[in-house]
């Protein structure tokens, strides 16, 4: 049975071409199933998890470990079933073999739940700064490429991929288009005025925090692409008392709070965000 590094050395090995040297642009080269390197010998390692660390300079990440994996246990519990259906009928568009870039992909979950309803063949990859999200995602997903990366210095090659995933997520637009092939597709996550409105009125109560708007953000996404659609997708579902510490220690929410949580007042939680579709 292959280890991890292994099957994660094939897939790099399949697909050097959607990827280039973060330091100097150059094609992506392989050597002894452990290396990736260029011409100029820049060189990165894939790591025994499965992994590729291709940051060109050090980082400091605000998400530990425990954030990552209160993540996975919170959309393992499928909160988010509606958005995958719809980015999921968007991908289909593009034909039954894609390349799909998950920029702050962090420990992967949602970019393995679309691979797995894609029908066709998804190609992806999945990128974060955040190490400790790309040491989790190759530790449980092992049909994806996990990088370490930066899209200010990303390791992709141009016009390599035929949609790009930005869910709940900075974004760098200059970049996607770069990393687009023509026709293809910038899917981007925002979220909408009653995302998670349950926990915004425990800790945001009576503040002007309460209320969210994305408009600021759904503006510059039109400005930046010619084409866009905007879709917006909501349900409120039945959530377990437990899961929610750990949505609230997923979202800045939760981060520097102190205030006891009644778990058990939460019976329900609002997934409403806007899907932006960008050509």
């Amino acid at each position: 049975m292959l280890s991890k590094k292994q099957m994660s050395a094939n897939l790099f090995q399949r697909y050097l071409a959607l990827f280039s040297c973060p330091h100097c642009g150059q094609p992506i080269l392989m050597k002894e199933q452990k290396t990736l390197y260029c011409e100029n010998n820049h060189s990165f390692d894939l790591a025994k998890q499965g992994y590729v660390n291709m940051l060109t300079h050090a980082v400091n990440s605000m998400y530990d470990q425990s954030l990552f994996e209160a993540r996975k246990q919170v959309i393992d519990a499928m909160l988010y079933a509606h958005m995958y259906d719809e980015i999921v009928d968007n991908l289909n568009l593009l034909g039954d073999v894609i390349q799909v870039l998950d920029t702050g992909c962090g420990e992967g979950t949602h970019l393995h739940k679309l691979q797995k309803q894609f029908p066709g063949e998804m190609i992806a990859s999945g990128i974060d700064i955040a190490k400790e999200g790309i040491i989790a995602a190759a530790k449980n997903y092992t049909n994806s490429m996990w990088i370490v990366g930066d899209l200010a210095k990303s390791p992709y090659a141009s016009s390599s991929f035929d949609a790009i995933l930005n869910i709940l997520s900075p974004a760098n637009y200059d970049e996607f288009k770069r990393l687009l092939k023509p026709g293809g597709k910038v899917i981007k996550v925002v979220p909408q005025s009653d995302y998670l409105k349950e926990l915004r009125e425990h800790f945001y109560a009576d503040s002007d925090k309460e209320e969210y708007s994305n408009e600021r953000t759904v503006q510059r996404f039109k400005e930046s692409f010619e084409h866009v659609e905007v879709k917006r997708v909501t349900a409120t579902r039945e959530i377990s008392p437990e899961l929610i510490p750990l949505l609230a220690h997923m979202t800045p929410m939760g981060w520097h709070q102190e205030q006891k949580m009644d778990t058990a007042k939460f019976t329900h939680i609002t997934i409403d965000v806007d899907i932006l579709i960008g050509k």
